[in-house]
């Protein structure tokens, strides 16, 4: 069962939330988090991006960095421009995105769950991220930015949030990069929060949907915490970490595709031929094409779009990894044709999250900057929570989550 609890989130007032709020730290280099801050000294970007306190150049990970992340914090703590509730609550959090709303509720996860399985990965994780984002934890003492969970579909929790829905939030903004619009309500009705504690409590697992470094990095600090206290109970704040969990069927993902800087020696001509050995290949113009259907890709090249179909016995809709359009393209195009085999290293290959849409791929092929350009079908949260209960692992870079949650709007202490 997934254990969660409610916990006192420290906040922003309401009339500084848009002041304070700012996109996740991993979404935005430092450069572009310097410029959005800007003179906005309560952007919450001085914590979690806080290289951008010092002269540029400096590297993110120089121990000051992390120090100056301490002293914002404690700033912003000291000026009211976060205050701590007084009580525990959860908290329901709602994104819209192109006129379709999705809602989250923020809870304290529970670190065992994590250890032990009941939380559920479909990433590898990188040793040196987590330890970027342990150091964070480690000298804020608290968790600064969510990290993004599915649950199955569940009526009790929906039909709660959606009386909350018909009230008045206490937050309620545009966010002024991608006019997303996110809101959030406070639960502090005692009968609500035993009703959420109690039906996660039914729950077999939940699933990371996105944040695997963040999930990765607060619960290892939790269990570093724990080993450490002469007198643990598992009581403590420590002992849990934030997240926002939603409704597997309310989320949106897009399709996350790929631009490669060369044909691995191949011209044009020869390329699209070693491509007819496992697909059906259809030139389809001048005008963007997306895929259809799974086991479709679009291929951008030379100014033309064609339709990549993957012909049967490529793949095993059997095999949770090998059903995949992410592993299909993968193994056929990119590692058999092109030589690209990890694609979390080579410099040949790079990926463009599809919110940016085909133009983007188009830019960066007719710029000269990349050769060609293969878009996806997106991965369905079916798959990932397939994947996850099997124990596999996704490939890398097959998944791209929007709306992004948005950072600042409540921040889980883990000494309280």
């Amino acid at each position: 069962m997934a254990i969660v609890k409610p916990f006192k989130g420290l906040r922003p007032p309401k009339e500084l939330v848009e002041e304070v709020e700012a996109r996740p730290y991993d979404v935005l280099d430092s450069e572009e988090a310097r410029i959005e801050a800007g003179t906005n000294e309560k952007s919450l970007y001085h914590i979690i991006k806080p290289e951008i306190n010092f002269e540029p150049g400096i590297s993110e990970y120089d121990p000051r960095v992390y120090e100056s992340a301490k002293q914002q914090f404690e700033k912003f703590q000291k000026n009211g421009w976060l205050v701590q509730d007084t009580a525990e609550h959860y908290y329901i959090y709602a994104q819209t995105m192109q006129g379709k709303t999705q809602y989250g509720i923020v809870v304290g996860a529970y670190v065992a769950d994590y250890m032990n399985g009941v939380i559920k990965k479909h990433e590898l994780t990188r040793r040196d991220k987590e330890e970027d984002r342990m150091k964070h934890v480690r000298v804020c003492d608290a968790n600064m930015e969510p990290v993004f969970f599915a649950y199955p579909d569940n009526e009790v929790l929906n039909k709660l949030i959606m009386r909350y829905a018909s009230t008045k939030p206490e937050y309620d903004f545009v966010a002024p990069i991608d006019g997303f619009r996110h809101q959030l309500w406070v639960v502090s009705d005692a009968t609500d929060i035993d009703t959420i504690t109690t039906e996660f409590a039914k729950m077999p697992s939940l699933y990371i949907a996105d944040g695997h470094h963040r999930s990765a990095a607060a619960a290892l600090v939790g269990a570093e915490k724990a080993s450490a206290h002469p007198r643990h109970t598992g009581k403590e704040e420590y002992n849990y970490f934030m997240a926002v969990c939603f409704q597997a069927s309310q989320l949106t993902i897009l399709d996350y595709n790929r631009v490669v800087k060369d044909l691995n020696g191949m011209t044009s001509e020869e390329f699209l031929k070693a491509l007819t050995k496992n697909f059906i290949v259809e030139k389809k113009g001048t005008e963007a094409y997306a895929p259809k259907q799974l086991h479709e890709f679009s291929l951008y090249l030379d100014a033309n779009w064609y339709s990549l179909k993957a012909k049967e016995g490529t793949y095993d809709d059997t095999d949770p990894i090998g059903v995949l359009d992410v592993d299909i393209s993968s193994r056929l195009i990119l590692d058999e044709l092109l030589g690209i085999k990890d694609l979390r290293s080579d410099k040949r290959i790079d990926f463009v999250g599809g919110l940016r849409g085909l133009t983007e791929l188009k830019r960066r092929v007719d710029s000269g900057e990349m050769r060609m350009a293969l878009a996806l079908y997106p991965v369905t949260m079916k798959q990932i929570m397939d994947i996850a209960d099997s124990g596999e692992i996704m490939p890398p870079k097959a998944t791209w989550f929007e709306p992004k949650l948005r950072s600042g709007l409540v921040i889980h202490k883990l000494d309280d």
